[in-house]
């Protein structure tokens, strides 16, 4: 059986599939998912700078009330907005007897700490020292100097995206036992969307795979979004990964062409039995010139849950594997 033409634009962005190929009938990609190209290319993008900037959480979990909190590299961080407006963080232990700031109210713009109500207007204060955070308009990060062991830099860098006031936003984040590698990895290997996640993927081929140089360091992929039944969307996407714990997935020809994909790994720290974990933070950042489009994007409150569970569906499969990744890595079983 031919495969299904490339992605096309046009009226009608879907297409139905007549003969769908069943899973086990769809041509194996084993052989072309080569281990020595997904370890090269992960090796560039653990060589590529970071500023030591990590993604947090989403901008939208920045609530009035309450900070945002997070452990990052094995450090407490709490992230709030002052009184105006400003995103603002630091430490999340109280620099008096160390209580979790985590835990504590936002009031007119300080975050006022429960155990003896020591006020973080955000400026150093009683030994608390605040720390660079940056608001993308997306996604809220912050620069730990220390743990990133790297040149700092003004702000982190943000992929380039489309323009956030036609863009349909929505963040997933999840946690796994792994490292920031092994998310990373999994993200480099397109190879195994249609087989692991035949409920989101059919038709794919890799059509590029980087080869090291400046132009030539990214995944060509075609691909199309099963969106129920026989009913799918094809196009072409782009995998880059501009540093050591962001891949970028960009859809270039077809529908919701410069729409992108942001999958960003956060080191967390260690569990209880010295397991190292990782939050994957996703950005989903969609766009569509059809007019209908603008529809889409009023009724974003009710569509942002739906495109989060699917990104949640797609990584619960792949943080499993990230964490067999790790546990092989530990034991030297990993292959290549």
């Amino acid at each position: 059986m031919s495969p299904d033409p490339g992605p096309r634009t046009g009226r009608y962005p879907l297409r139905f599939k007549r003969r769908p190929v069943p899973w086990e009938r769809q041509p194996p990609t084993w052989r072309a998912a080569r281990p020595a190209v997904i370890a090269a290319a992960l090796e560039r993008a653990r060589a590529r700078p970071a500023g030591s900037w990590y993604v947090v959480g989403a901008r939208a979990d920045v609530r009035p009330s309450r900070p945002l909190a997070a452990t990052v590299a094995g450090e407490e961080v709490v992230v709030w907005r002052d009184a105006r407006g400003r995103l603002v963080g630091g430490p999340g232990i109280c620099p008096h007897l160390g209580a979790p700031l985590a835990d504590s109210p936002v009031r007119c713009g300080a975050l006022v700490c429960h155990w003896h109500g020591l006020a973080l207007d955000g400026t150093a204060a009683a030994g608390w020292q605040p720390l660079p955070v940056h608001d993308d308009g997306v996604l809220v990060w912050v620069r730990l100097d220390a743990p990133g062991a790297e040149p700092p830099t003004e702000a982190p860098l943000v992929p380039p995206r489309p323009a956030l006031a036609t863009a349909l936003c929505s963040v997933w984040r999840g946690e796994g036992r792994c490292d920031p590698e092994d998310v990373i990895a999994n993200r480099l290997d397109p190879w195994h969307g249609a087989w692991f996640h035949p409920y989101s993927f059919t038709d794919l081929t890799v059509l590029e795979e980087p080869d090291g140089t400046g132009t030539g360091d990214r995944f060509v992929v075609d691909v199309s979004f099963r969106l129920g039944g026989r009913l799918v969307v094809p196009v072409r996407t782009e995998f880059t990964a501009p540093g050591p714990r962001t891949v970028v997935m960009r859809i270039t020809e077809g529908e919701g062409a410069g729409s992108v994909v942001e999958t960003h790994a956060t080191p967390l720290g260690p569990d209880d039995a010295g397991r190292p974990r990782t939050a994957v933070v996703e950005a989903v950042l969609a766009t569509s010139d059809r007019p209908g489009f603008a529809l889409a994007r009023r009724l974003s409150p009710l569509l942002r849950p739906a495109m989060s569970a699917a990104a949640g569906r797609l990584w619960r499969d792949d943080l499993a594997y990230a964490e067999r990744r790790r546990h092989l890595r530990a034991r030297g079983r990993f292959p290549g």
